[in-house]
Parts: C-alpha cells; structure tokens; sequence
C-alpha cells in the first residue's frame, strides 16, 4: 500500500532558510550562500521522508517565497515595471516581485484560501507574452535524483492558478483570465515532458480551487487543461491534489470524469462530505484515490483506528491497488518536529503530532491497511486518544456555562456609531485626517535579547520592565517628535501579537520551536488551544497605563480578537470552533472592562484574521460571519460610548464582506489597501454607505520600500473621493516590527507630511 505526503515545512526545524534568506537580503550573504543552505535543506527533508516510509515523495514544494511565484517565474509572468528581459529568472526579478525595491512597489500578496499562509498575486492581461523562465520543478527533481530518491514534483495547475490571478493594472477588471489557458497549457507540457525525460513517474499539480463554488467555464477549463496534458504526458502519471474543503458535487462528476489524469486528492479531514460523496457516487475504476486521512493543518495526533476505519471503506469502494494514503494537504501549515519540544508537558504532548510525526502516521496507516499494523504503535495512539478525552484540564464548567449564556443577546452597543464618534471626538479632540500606526514598532535585536534572557531567568522582572519601559518611551517620543496623533505603545513586551496573549490565558499550550511560515521568511508560532479559555487576571493593563503616562495625546490599548487569535491557533478539534470563539471573546471582554478602567480612551482590537476564516464555499459564509462578528462585538460591548473602539484586518479580499465588516460595528477600522492596487476603495465607489472610521493604509510595510509623500498624498486624495473627511484616518497597512527603524523614521515622515499636505488644501478650499 503506497503512501503520499502532499508537501512538506520548508523553513527548516531551527527555520534555517528564514535567517538565510534575511541575511541575503540584508546584502550579508551571497546568492550562493543562500542556495548551499536551500539544498541542504531539500537533501534533509527528503531523506526524513525515506527513514519515515513514505512511497510516494513531493519535490519542488520548497520554495524561496512561495509556490505560486515559483509559478508565475515558471511562466515567465512578471509585469512589465520589473523590466525583465527574458531568460532564467533570478532572484533579483523573484524578490523585486515579493518584496519590491528601491524605486519599485512588489506585487499584491494575500491570503492562500482560508490559511494564514500568504502568496503573492500574478497580474495578468492580455498582452502577456508567456515564457519559460524557471526550470526549478525539473532541476529540484533531478538533484533528488541525484541522491537516489525518486520524488513527484509537484507545481501548481494551471487552472488554480490563472483563478488565482488577477487582471494587472489598466486591464479591465472583467477581464476573463481563463482566456490566457492556450497560452500557458504549452509550457506546462513543457514542463511535464522535461520531468518525463528526466525520469518522472508521477506529477503532481495542485488545484486547489476545485472545492471553490465553480462556473460552467471554469469546470469546463479544468476538462480542457486536463485532456491537453494528457496528451503531452506519455508514460507519466498525473495527480490532481485538491485540498481545504469538500468537492461540490457537479465538480466531483467532472474531475472523476477525466481522462487524462490518473489519480484525484481528497481532503477527508476538512473535506466531511468527501467520503459521503465517494460512497454515493462511486469512482472510477481507471483512477487512483489519495485519501487524506491524516491532517495537514493541525498539530493533534491522528486518531488512527478511526482513520482506517475510513480506509478500508474507501478500499471495498475503489479497490486494494487503487488507494493511497496521504495527507489532507501539505504539511506547510503545521509545525515541523514534536521532537525539538523539550518543555512541553508529557500528557499534552503524548496528543500532538508535528510534520515529522505525521509522515510516520501515514507510513503506519499505510502499512496497517496492507496487513502489516503495528499493534502496539495503535496502542499507544489509542491510549493518547482516550487521555484527552478524559482529562480534566480540557473542561472548565464555568466557562461553558458563561459561554453558552451569550446566545442570548446579540452584543450591540446600545448608541449609533455616528454619535459614538462625535462624542469620541469631543473628548479626543483631533485633527483631520488623524494619523496613527497600527500597533508594533521594530523589534530590535536587543529587544529580542532582552525578552530572551527573561524567559530563562537571566535577567530579573525589574530588570526587565525597567529595559521595556525604557523602549516604551524611547517609542513614545519619537511618535510626540513625528507628530502622530493616536499613538501606540510599540508592543516592546511581544514577540507575536496572538502566543502574548495565548501565553496570559488557561487552556493555551505553547512550543518552543513550532514555527509556521506565514509569507517569505515571516514564522508564527500558533499557540494550541488544548481546553476551555479564561483570563486569570490583566493582560496589558499595566504596560497601556505606562506608556499613557508618558504622553498627554490618546494611547491605544492593543489586543487580539477573539477570531484571529482562534485562527491563529492550533484549535482544538474536540468542539465547534465557535464555541472555542465565544470563550476567548469572554476573555477578551474583560481585558477591555479593565483597560477603560485604566484610562485607557483608544482601544485596538484587532481582527487581522477574520476575512481568513471564511468558508470556501458560500453557503457556509452566513454561519461564520454570523458567530465571528457576533464574538468581536460581545468583547466591546459594555464600554462607554466615549471609548473608542477600533479594529485592524489585513491582507485580505474584504470586499465581498464589507456589510458584516459594517456589523462588527466598531468605531474605527484600519485596513491594509496600498498593496492592491486600492481594492478596497472600489466597494465604496460601488454605493456602500459606511458611517465609521476607516483608515485604508497608504504604507506597504512588508516592502523595505520607502513611499513618497506625493504618492501617499495621492492615495489619500484616492480615498477622500469615495470617503468623508470627518470618517478618515491616515496609517500603514500593518504593524511595524518586521521593519527596521531606517526604513520606519522616514516612511512615517512621509505618512505625516502627506497628511498635513491634504489637511492643508482641504483648509485652502474652503
């Protein structure tokens, strides 16, 4: 019985290519120093899959950004502004399209499906002239080769990608990118013929959007990309890898009924209706069924009985030698070794499975189902199983009864958010056009060492709120001295805006090195959330009230939403995530209660991650929005109309959900926008009336790019056309701490003259 991993953590244990890649960029290393460290990495993963039994191998899953610029290199689609004159792409062009340079903005970046992971979007029109600029799929497969492993590369399909797509600017937004199909189908033969001759069995081509809600054409585009490569492919075997939901039914009829591929992806495990689907309508006996029964975007252990329970249900369907078992998708978005956790308690580990440990899940439910099952492995899984189910520290009855009481209320404040604002605006007396940032300042190297060596007790608590204080005000002054209206205390204390506060409450566990990459060499560290959540006592209550001490204009308590900080997490799988939801936005609830208490006037809550956890499928839409917004208002209900309140998302397609952005009913959202293309706007050029503050950024800071004051001053000029002056205020797109302060002092300088520039031709005209 064959096994199959879909893809696999890329940035190393000790997140080896995250500090490679930051010294390359930072002009300490050479490309080649980069590239020694990037094939090492390869060479170590693949052989972890050898010792681990997998059969069936990804390559070309690694990538220096992401995949779907490897794909966009790979095509040779870079817009014309990069100047790139054709040829191999090098990193040069690569970089300048993720993270833009001197003179140039990068491309758009967004959220990959409903993940925290992020890709970086292509422009297309058109004109393009497609090319094949990137033969890393084929060079990646021959260096496995080289060291005696054979591996399926794996690339992104061409019809994921061109849905992926976006019309590049100037082209008009209806543009039909499945027009560009004939163009690129060429070069993935290409591609596909080169892996063939190469020595390639098997290819692997990711198409995710397949479990999206699909049009005619579109289903009608994968038939057709399908039967051409069929054509091209000869004796190599072609897997299309779905992944993150069910497959709709009429798209399950049209996938199962192509010819030319020989095995399908399912996701068993976010995908609950898959099975039911297969049993119902049956397979086809000339195809291959991958089972993702083991999952690529949790840490918890696999109940494995269970799953080959499932197993040999697919197998009486489809047959012994027609079934592989693999994961429900790469294993990119889970940690990478539960072996490098050495402070982890014993019980709560004994639930976990990291990347490592899930490929030996799959070699063991592999075997299992061939006849060869470790009993005593199942054993001991089983025995893990029934330990977290009856714990004691998983269930919290105060909770569940607090959490259970709030269906009986919507949460609204009581007084519209127009009043609420001229009341806010009474007391917090500010400009227009106010400017404020988004939370995080740079996270220097002392900083880092400082929080360090406190968490290992190599420095005492005085010692280290007097370093942190001293950053607070270091923060504060150069806020007073730039001339910001709302200011913000810099977040000095936090490494990651959800483990601080996961670190503050019960039923949160944490890791040490269980890093996930979020976007090119940006890691996260999801907490888990094991059981029940409550807060035991004040979380930033002391340093808010410090850092407004220091200053008499307004400061921002910041905390993490209920939502992003579940989606941001390792979640529990044991109960809805709603209701998981509606215990952290208690929590969160009170934090607020004793901020204002504090004398605390301005109060961020961010919900970065709400947009992110949207169902793929529409009809599941009404359900989340309806729990997630209704989990960000009970954490504000209950201050003064004075307080006020104001929320943060990024990096997103808000559009579609502008009217429960509009019911979340905070007083001031701040929202990225300068990084595509001022999509937002457009919604409000469309009619949407919108009554509340709202600061679209005019700052990209996950570019080194320094904007200018005319450019942002004409991004604010953009918004003033479809917004009201009394409603806008001018900020970056996102917090700070990923930036250095040589980039942040003169971008902020710009963001500040940009402002008082439109402040003052708005004063002129009148």
């Amino acid at each position: 019985m064959a096994s199959h991993v879909v893809g696999y953590p890329r940035m190393g244990p000790k997140r080896e290519l995250k500090f490679a890649l930051e010294s390359f960029w930072d002009g300490k290393t050479s490309a080649a120093d980069l590239e020694v460290v990037a094939k090492e990495l390869r060479a170590s993963i693949w052989k972890q899959m050898v010792a681990a039994g997998v059969k069936l191998i990804p390559s070309n899953t690694f990538s220096y950004y992401d995949q779907v610029l490897d794909t966009t290199a790979m095509l040779g689609a870079v817009p014309p502004r990069y100047g790139f004159a054709g040829g191999e792409i090098g990193f040069d062009t690569y970089f300048s399209m993720a993270r833009g340079n001197a003179t140039l903005p990068a491309m758009e970046m967004t959220k990959w499906f409903d993940t925290n992971y992020h890709y970086i979007v292509p422009e297309l029109g058109p004109e393009i002239k497609f090319a094949y600029s990137s033969h890393k799929a084929v060079a990646e497969y021959k260096e496995a080769k080289e060291l005696g492993i054979d591996t399926v590369p794996v690339i992104v399909g061409p019809v994921s990608y061109l849905l992926l797509s976006k019309p590049a600017k100037g082209v008009a937004k209806t543009f039909n990118l499945l027009t560009l199909l004939d163009s690129i189908l060429p070069i993935y033969k290409q591609v596909v013929s080169e892996l063939e001759a190469a020595g390639a069995t098997w290819v692997q081509f990711d198409e995710p959007s397949l479990v999206m809600d699909l049009e005619v054409h579109q289903l009608e585009a994968f038939s057709k990309a399908y039967s051409y490569l069929e054509a091209s492919s000869l004796g190599v075997n072609l897997l299309v890898e779905t992944y993150f939901a069910d497959i709709p039914v009429e798209t399950y009829k049209t996938i199962t009924g192509l010819k030319g591929i020989s095995a399908i992806g399912f996701d068993l495990i976010r995908g609950t209706k898959n099975l039911e689907l297969i049993k119902e309508i049956g397979f086809p006996a000339d195809k291959i069924l991958f089972a993702g029964v083991v999952d690529g975007r949790n840490i918890w252990a696999n109940d494995l009985a269970a799953s080959l329970t499932v197993l040999e249900s697919l197998e009486s369907i489809v047959g012994k030698d027609k079934l592989v078992v693999s994961t429900s998708c790469s294993l990119l978005h889970t940690a990478v070794d539960l072996e490098n956790e050495t402070k982890l308690d014993n019980e709560i580990k004994s639930w976990l499975a990291f990347a490592a440990q899930k490929l030996i899940e799959v070699d063991a439910l592999a075997k299992a189902l061939a006849g060869q099952k470790d009993e005593a492995f199942f054993a001991a899984n089983a025995s893990a199983q029934a330990s977290r189910r009856a714990s004691p520290r998983v269930t919290n009855e105060a909770v569940q009864k607090a959490a259970a009481a709030l269906k009986t209320s919507d949460h609204r404040r009581a007084t519209p958010v127009n009043i609420r604002l001229e009341q806010q605006q009474k007391k917090l007396n500010l400009p227009i056009l106010p400017t404020t940032t988004i939370g995080s300042f740079p996270q220097t190297v002392e900083l880092r060492r400082v929080r360090r060596e406190f968490k290992i007790n190599k420095i005492s608590e005085e010692e280290y709120v007097s370093c942190i204080k001293e950053e607070i005000a270091k923060v504060v002054k150069l806020q007073e001295d730039l001339d910001i209206d709302v200011l913000v205390h810099g977040e000095p204390e936090r490494n990651d805006m959800v483990e601080y506060f996961g670190e503050q409450l019960q039923g949160f566990a944490f890791t040490v090195n269980g890093w996930v990459q979020s976007y090119g060499s940006r890691c996260v560290k999801p907490p888990v959330i094991y059981g029940d959540v409550s807060r035991p006592k004040p979380m930033t209550v002391f340093w808010s009230k410090m850092a407004q001490s220091m200053t008499a204009r307004p400061m921002k308590g910041m905390l993490t939403g209920p939502v992003t900080i579940l989606n941001w997490s390792f979640v529990r799988n044991d109960q809805p995530r709603s209701e998981t939801c509606m215990q952290i936005a208690l929590a969160i609830k009170d934090e607020v209660e004793d901020l204002e208490a504090g004398g605390i006037q301005v109060i961020q809550i961010d919900e970065a991650a709400l947009r992110e956890g949207l169902p793929l499928r529409k009809a599941e839409h009404a359900y989340y929005l309806d729990w997630a917004v209704h989990g960000f208002r009970i954490t504000n209900c209950g201050v003064q109309d004075t307080t006020q309140i104001h929320t943060h998302m990024c990096y997103s397609n808000f559009n579609d959900i502008i009217h429960s952005i509009i019911d979340m009913d905070a007083d001031v959202i701040t929202i990225e926008n300068s990084r595509s293309d001022e999509k937002l706007l457009s919604v409000f050029r469309e009619g949407v009336k919108y009554g509340a503050g709202i600061g679209p950024g005019v700052y990209d800071i996950h570019s080194p790019r320094i904007p200018s004051v005319e450019e942002i001053a004409d991004r604010i000029s953009k918004m003033l056309a479809v917004l009201e002056t009394n409603i806008l205020l001018v900020n970056p797109d996102c917090g700070l701490k990923t930036r250095k302060y040589t980039e942040v002092i003169p971008a902020l300088t710009n963001v500040i003259a940009a402002a008082k520039l439109l402040r003052a031709q708005l004063a002129s005209a009148k």
